[in-house]
């Protein structure tokens, strides 16, 4: 039986016609597998593409036809696409199976997976883990919720796979085989699709099912494996105890592994205790691995994070201007500020967007005891400001910056850590980003 028999001679539908649609349509394609495609979407930029390749049967645009959905046998659904919409859920056949392109991707697939989800900071983890494994000679490919699609990077080359994996895809998986499979933190995300915080997490938890070792953040319970599992290994930042990553405080702050101190704080590009956290996660997934500590220690000095994400943006006022635009949900954002309040001798933090059903409230206490003035702008920031008095209530990025630059001084730092999504006011939170960094160039030079 090959890897593919599975989808030979069935009636096979994709939901949704963004990157992901095209990648799963160009796959089934160069595998002569006929295929439709349906977007609830009136106009969809791909419609030409997919029409043009030989074995699409057609592209249904405009909202969901059920009577192909009814009819079909294998669905291939995007993360995009809300499966559990009534207009999908309610017209699937008994006996259908609903996949993502992940899980079509772990049936083909015959190399070694390690993978890894979380609510954030999991763009940044996986990108440390490729570049630990560069830094050990292992030949490895970033993909899932990050970079590329995943069915494009089938047929290459590679010792190891890396996926970062979201709710969404993770909600249409089940039989990935990866050798290590992780959470890095669970807090309110997606509530608007997933509806409760404990469905969230149950979510989540299905990669402990589809891995054969486990690595989960020891403080934070909502990431404890079950206890049946093989091989749990624990990171975290208080000391750690026989088989643990944490950290070991004495003449200075040290990355650690047992009673065993690693490498000081102090020598790694990134600061910040979320940093640190980070850190510690990759070096869990590599000893489990059994990369070599020594090329590990040597690949955290020379990573120096990701766009987005507490990115400071160049200064010529002696004020740290923070890009942290990645930060759309309220556990990234609460990261950023445990994390950088201590660096500054003033906190100005701008925050705002579309909350996307969260509950803010666990931000008030940091509000209150580490952020100096608080700047709220998007559709969510009426929100937000009742969480702090004084909460200055703008409508745009460069109103934001302009009142933040005219309230600090040298020392002090302004961070973007909207804890929101930015599609009220974006395309996406990198456009976000940009607006902020134009905004700061534009204000120091005015």
């Amino acid at each position: 039986m090959t890897a593919l028999q599975f989808l030979q001679d069935k009636r096979v539908t994709i939901l949704g016609l963004g990157a992901t649609g095209m990648s799963c349509a160009r796959f089934l394609d160069r595998h002569h597998i006929p295929f439709s495609v349906i977007d609830s979407r009136a106009c969809v930029a791909g419609v030409a593409q997919a029409n043009a390749l030989p074995h699409c049967l057609g592209v249904y645009l405009g909202g969901w036809e059920k009577e192909i959905i009814a009819n079909s046998e294998i669905i291939i659904a995007s993360p995009g696409v809300d499966i559990n919409d009534a207009n999908i859920a309610d017209v699937i056949a008994v006996g259908t199976e609903v996949i993502g392109d992940v899980e079509l991707f772990v049936r083909v697939n015959t190399k070694p997976i390690v993978a890894l989800t979380g609510s954030n900071g999991k763009s940044t983890v996986v990108s440390l883990i490729a570049h630990l494994a560069q830094s050990c000679g292992v030949n490895s490919i970033l993909a899932g919720n990050i970079g590329q699609p995943v069915l494009d990077i089938v047929e290459r080359d590679a010792d190891l796979i890396i996926l970062e994996l979201s709710s969404f895809q993770l909600e249409t998986m089940s039989k990935m085989q990866a050798q290590v499979g992780g959470i890095l933190n669970i807090c309110d995300d997606h509530l608007d699709r997933h509806q409760t915080l404990e469905n969230y997490q149950a979510i989540k938890q299905r990669i402990y099912q589809m891995s054969q070792y486990c690595v989960y953040n020891r403080q934070d319970a909502r990431t404890l494996p079950p206890k049946t599992a093989e091989k749990r290994l624990s990171f975290g930042l208080d000391q750690p105890q026989q088989g643990q990553f944490g950290l070991i405080q004495t003449d200075k702050t040290y990355l650690a592994f047992d009673e065993r101190t690693l490498m000081a704080t102090d020598e790694l590009p990134l600061s910040g205790e979320h940093n640190y956290l980070n850190c510690l996660a990759a070096l869990a997934y590599g000893q489990l691995l059994g990369w070599p500590m020594t090329s590990m220690l040597e690949g955290l000095k020379s990573f120096r994070g990701l766009a987005h994400r507490c990115q400071v943006v160049g200064s010529k006022d002696g004020v740290t201007w923070v890009n942290d635009s990645k930060a759309t949900n309220v556990g990234a954002t609460l990261a950023a500020i445990e994390g950088l309040a201590n660096s500054a001798n003033k906190l100005i933090l701008i925050a705002g967007g579309d909350g996307k059903g969260a509950d803010f409230t666990p931000l008030q206490s940091a509000f209150t005891d580490k952020v100096d003035s608080l700047i709220v702008f998007g559709k969510d920031k009426q929100a937000l400001a009742k969480l702090k008095p004084d909460a200055i209530l703008v409508d745009s990025m460069h109103e934001a910056v302009s009142y933040a630059k005219a309230r600090v001084g040298r020392g002090d730092m302004v961070l973007l850590s909207p804890a929101c999504a930015s599609i009220d006011m974006y395309a996406n939170y990198m456009a976000r980003g940009d607006d902020f960094s134009a905004c700061v160039r534009e204000v120091q030079h005015g």
